[in-house]
């Protein structure tokens, strides 16, 4: 027996708001509080068949009872569930949450209520929690079992082998079907035994919460799931069905649909008595002029039921926030004064995305797997298109008759009442409706995947918390202030910008030798234990990388000599020959071409390497692991391209320092010596470094995506990858999108051991023709690619996302229709390459619904789940070749003193920033990142006077709720490190780039 202070326990998640699993608007609400009254046992029956007593005040209204069971069950989701029960009359009925109980169940203590689904999302990835997603496939496991929820035979046996996955882990023939006799699922399993098992061998490997995601993933495509239908006639007396989904009000005939009406077709849905009226909006194209369609249900009760559960869906997935209540009229009243009460599916995501929640176990009923499941947003393991809104696109306005929709109509709703009708609910689809306006909302913090974790390990993360700064080595409890300390030291640093120049070289030359030796220690240390590694491979790699690291290693330590001199007391002739940096480069620089050779290879290593991997399945799989490991902490390929970034780094310190010095000063000729000998070797090494990093970037979407072939060839040329939103039947659908000359791909986010991207179509580029289309659609920032007469809509997330887009589909258009460039097609064999994306029930068992697996070496699979590509669909923006070619040039280490938002103290950490990304250990001499963090989508400003920090050179990172601190040493360290955190967080347009590089 549950009563509600024991709920607190139940219910509480450390470091979270107090509204879990609430339906309140606002952050910082508690639960209603229980009305005075004697208390009175209600049993209510869960998805997983137990059985809970809560005692609840006889006084109390439905939503008390309701946000007892979420917190009971720790949901935050639980907008999408309801309680329902049976009435005297012996029909299925909602419990209303604002009503009080005693008014809705006459006999509570013999009265069970179900806690069931209420709101089914056309798009399982926008449940969040993976609580949320197991009490989906529950209901799922439900309705197959009643047959409420019919499909084909090869629908229901992949449906139910997935289910046993996750009760039974993976595939033995003898336990799959001893399982399989003792337990039914569907109706005449029998039948299907062996169709199941084949299924069920399949999905070797996935954990149950795979196994809930795969399982939602095949139920949604299904016509049948989520639907209730609720027996009508229609005028003639033919006897059909009537549903309610989304997107529209559906119509049956037995099991098979036959019409179906939109929100933004319906102009208002009434009903008197018995009879249930749906008006349409005027649409002189189909010849409808108001209509007004009627159908006559069982009884009034009937009727005002399924009215009641129309105008709750349409408000759930249509409106931006719970509608207010009518005015209480001064007079009488007419009709029901009922409306839905509760957040909206807009606002439940926009909750659980600006708010994190500490992770706790559940348990699960059914499952005899051992496993971690964990009680928060899994947005390491799940795709997370819940930044997008599932707002309607095209429905079928009748069964023969069928034409597009666009969603968001203007036509103003009538507010005439039907003289007869007992309640009328107008359809409201103007301007303000989420359809109209309300573009794909971007994700909120990933923190397990993107944040915490370095190299992609989900084990890492579990029981963390999600703040990327927050870990037993970086959090603010017990941090050492080193607010006096840094005030003395700063006190006592040169305050000639030369210095910190010379410390940015010092700062940055630490971090590059710790990449050389990770290749030359680590990497090349591994390679030497394995057979599979050709002698040429490890001799290419010796003979490239140890001379850089012998020389750069003795370049150091001058470097860190000279600091130390300079840093100290000294005499005016002293100082002249001590306080100086350019003897030092100039040394390095003419020894460096001595070594061009050796920077020439490097290119030609990530070449060699990948032809070795090519060849030995072996030598892949050693890569692999390796690059999971926590020292690899960027791609592999990137630490083989280091000599090459470094030397781009060398030019832009000798730059800055001969802007600073007069032609007078005594370093100023040293400085201006190796410049223009960097200059001299760089121009030498540019054309192949554009080279081999457009070929590196495609390796590393070759490993990020499932479905294509022959990525990385020579002419291939990534232009731009990025989230865009697709319209489609559903609404709008978060898209991975990658644009290389010639051709463009887009894909969705899977669930899969390896966390890639499943390539759903190609289109290619040659005659593509692309134009605004917000005004057509209603959808902001939309545009509209036509190729091969056939077209796609697609939304941006904001206006500038947008013209980035359109500028580099049409550059990449032109150069299609100029070029010969590769046009072969890039799907494998196994892919549909039509346009459409619609599937039928027997296409549900193919590759897009199982994990795909190069065979039976898992180690192949895994991939890092940081990478720019996973970034970017996280945080709902693109990065455009000309961002990666910043990205390069703009790398910086060096120490911060970071505080968090609350915080008092400030924290000192040193922090490498590259690939867009901030990296954190507790001093330069860690062998690994602590912790990171992708700034893509994040925003750099100087600290306001209002936010009472009191310190000089400090900024802020922004991203929705999050905000951190971070302050530097001088006014040269605090310009450098915006600088660069700018240069990842805004995206450059092809124009701003262009007048930039002229500029330099």
């Amino acid at each position: 027996m549950v009563e509600q202070g024991q709920m607190s326990l139940a219910g509480q998640r450390l470091g979270a708001p107090e509204t879990l699993g609430i339906s309140t608007l606002e952050p910082g609400h508690k639960p209603p509080a229980m009305p005075p009254g004697r208390l009175v046992p209600i049993r209510v029956l869960l998805l997983d068949d137990s059985e809970e007593i809560f005692d609840i005040s006889h006084r109390a209204s439905g939503r008390v009872l309701f946000e007892m069971v979420c917190l009971h069950l720790n949901l935050i989701e639980g907008d999408y569930f309801g309680l329902e029960f049976q009435s005297h009359h012996r029909k299925m009925v909602w419990l209303d949450l604002l009503k009080p109980i005693r008014k809705q169940i006459t006999r509570p203590k013999h009265t069970v209520l179900r806690f069931v689904v209420k709101f089914f999302p056309p798009d399982h990835t926008v449940l969040l929690e993976e609580l949320t997603r197991y009490l989906f496939a529950l209901q799922v496991r439900q309705d197959l079992a009643s047959g409420r929820l019919t499909c084909s035979d090869a629908s229901a046996a992949l449906l139910v082998s997935h289910i046993i996955q996750s009760e039974i882990g993976d595939f033995e023939e003898t336990q799959c079907r001893q399982h399989l006799l003792n337990t039914n699922y569907i109706p005449d399993q029998m039948a299907l035994m062996d169709k199941i098992m084949e299924f069920h061998h399949k999905h070797i490997g996935q954990s149950p919460a795979e196994s809930d995601y795969r399982l939602l993933e095949v139920a949604c495509r299904l016509e049948m799931y989520g639907i209730r239908l609720h027996p009508a006639k229609d005028r003639e007396g033919t006897k059909l069905s009537l549903a309610v989904a989304h997107g529209s009000v559906l119509v049956f005939q037995e099991h098979n649909r036959i019409n179906d009406f939109n929100w933004s077709k319906i102009r208002k849905l009434s009903f008197k008595r018995r009879r249930f009226l749906i008006k349409l909006r005027a649409d002189p194209s189909q010849n409808i002029n108001q209509d007004t369609l009627e159908f006559l249900m069982a009884s009034r009760d009937c009727c005002k039921m399924f009215w009641k559960i129309c105008v709750e869906y349409h408000a759930f997935f249509r409106l931006f926030e719970e509608p207010r209540p009518k005015p209480k009229p001064v007079l009488f009243s007419r009709g029901s004064s009922f409306r839905f009460s509760g957040r909206t599916q807009k606002q439940v995501i926009d909750y659980v995305k600006e708010n994190e929640f500490k992770k706790l176990p559940f348990d699960r009923k059914h499952s005899r797997v051992q496993y971690s499941s964990s009680l928060s947003p899994l947005r390491h393991q799940v795709p997370n298109q819940s930044v997008k809104q599932c707002w309607e696109g095209s429905f079928l306005v009748s069964s023969e008759d069928s034409a597009v929709v666009r969603p968001g109509g203007n036509s103003s709703p009538s507010t005439q009442r039907n003289g007869c009708s007992d309640q009328t609910y107008p359809i409201q689809e103007d301007s303000s409706s989420p359809a109209a306006k309300q573009p794909p909302v971007d994700q909120a913090e990933v923190t397990c995947a993107l944040v915490t974790l370095v190299n992609g390990h989900a084990d890492d993360c579990r029981g963390a918390t999600p703040s990327p700064l927050i870990s037993p080595m970086l959090n603010d409890t017990g941090a050492i202030r080193t607010d006096d300390e840094e005030d003395n030291r700063r006190k006592n640093c040169p305050a000639d910008n030369a210095y910190f120049i010379a410390k940015e070289l010092l700062n940055t030359e630490r971090t590059y030798l710790k990449d050389l030796e990770l290749i030359t220690v680590l990497f090349q240390g591994v390679l030497d234990k394995e057979d599979c590694v050709p002698d040429a491979l490890k001799t290419l790699l010796s003979s490239t990388y140890e001379p850089l690291h012998s020389h750069h290693t003795h370049f150091l330590q001058e470097l860190e000599e000279r600091l130390s001199l300079w840093e100290g007391r000294c005499n005016m002739q002293v100082k002249g020959e001590i306080q100086r940096i350019g003897d030092l480069l100039l040394k390095t620089v003419q020894e460096m071409k001595a070594l061009s050779a050796q920077l020439q290879t490097s290119s030609e290593c990530v070449f060699a390497l990948e032809r070795a991997c090519v060849a030995s399945r072996s030598l892949e799989c050693v890569c692999r692991e390796f690059e999971l490991q926590k020292v690899c902490y960027i791609p592999l390929n990137v630490f083989l391209l280091s000599p090459l970034h470094r030397l781009l780094h060398y030019r832009q310190i000798l730059d800055r320092l001969c802007k600073h010095f007069p032609p007078s000063h005594t370093d100023y000729s040293d400085c201006k010596a190796a410049l223009d000998d960097v200059c001299e070797l760089e121009a030498a090494l540019r054309p192949g470094l554009e080279e081999i990093e457009n070929y590196q970037k495609l390796l590393e979407l070759q490993k990020d995506l499932i479905g294509v072939e022959h990525l990385a060839v020579a002419g291939r040329q990534l232009i731009r990858l990025g989230c865009l939103s697709k319209l489609s039947g559903k609404g709008l659908q978060q898209r991975m999108f990658f644009l290389f000359n010639g051709v463009l791909l887009y894909s969705s986010r899977g669930i899969t051991s390896a966390n890639q991207f499943t390539v759903h179509r190609q289109l290619p580029l040659h005659g593509m023709t692309i134009r605004e289309s917000e005004d057509e659609w209603g959808v902001p920032h939309s545009f509209t690619l036509m190729v091969q007469q056939q077209s796609l809509v697609v939304a941006a997330c904001s206006e500038s996302e947008m013209e980035k887009w359109m500028e580099d589909l049409k550059m990449a258009v032109d150069m299609a229709e100029e070029s010969n460039g590769p046009t072969a097609d890039l799907l494998t064999a196994s892919k549909d390459v039509k346009f459409s994306e619609v599937e039928s029930e027997d296409d549900l068992c193919g590759s897009r619904t199982s994990l795909q697996r190069n065979g039976n070496d898992s180690a192949i699979t895994l991939q890092r789940s940081n990478t720019t590509a996973h970034v970017c669909w996280h945080r709902n923006t693109s990065v455009s070749k000309m961002d990666f070619s910043i990205a390069i040039e703009n790398q910086l280490s060096g120490n911060l003193l970071r505080k968090f938002k609350n915080s008092n103290g400030w924290q000192k950490l040193w922090v490498v920033f590259t690939n867009f990304t901030l990296f954190f250990y507790k001093t330069h001499e860690d062998e690994y990142p602590l912790a990171s963090l992708p700034l893509l989508g994040y925003s750099v400003t100087h600290a306001g006077e209002s936010e009472n920090i009191h310190r000089d050179h400090v900024f802020k990172l922004h991203f929705k709720s999050h905000i951190y601190y971070f302050r530097t040493e001088s006014e040269y360290f605090f310009e450098r490190w915006m600088k660069v955190i700018r240069s990842a967080t805004v995206s450059a347009s092809r124009t701003r780039y262009r007048n930039r590089t002229e500029l330099d």
